[in-house]
């Protein structure tokens, strides 16, 4: 029997965090806690390539839980799935990644707002 949900991880090098480890059904904000999938250390490539990366496999992800959600779904509404707790799941899983994706993203909205704020 697998777990419904299972804690967030990749973020072990962002204080406060650190107790959060794996992430809910595989969604993951790749490139957080400074860790890669090969266990070496990535090179340095300069910190706006490192965060346009991060922010975007962020998005992919988020992106490949909606479309997983979706088609199961469709596979409720069609009888095909024998579990639907599967698409509960995965309903949830999309719906917590697109929460935190917008809680970013409004984050950073606020942040630029205040620098503008400084500025004049």
């Amino acid at each position: 029997m697998t777990s419904p949900i299972s804690p967030i991880g990749g973020f072990s090098s962002v204080s406060g965090l650190s107790g959060l480890s794996g992430v809910t059904g595989g969604f993951k904000l790749g490139g957080l806690g400074g860790s890669s999938e090969t266990g070496s250390t990535p090179s340095a490539v300069g910190p706006n390539s490192d965060f346009a990366s991060m922010v975007a496999k962020g998005l992919e992800n988020v992106q490949a839980a909606q479309t997983k959600a979706s088609d199961l779904a469709v596979q409720v509404a069609d009888g095909r799935l024998q579990d639907p707790a599967q698409y509960t799941m995965a309903s949830t899983e999309a719906a917590l990644g697109l929460q935190l994706t917008m809680a970013v993203r409004n984050k950073a909205v606020e942040a630029f707002q205040e620098i503008m704020r400084m500025q004049a």
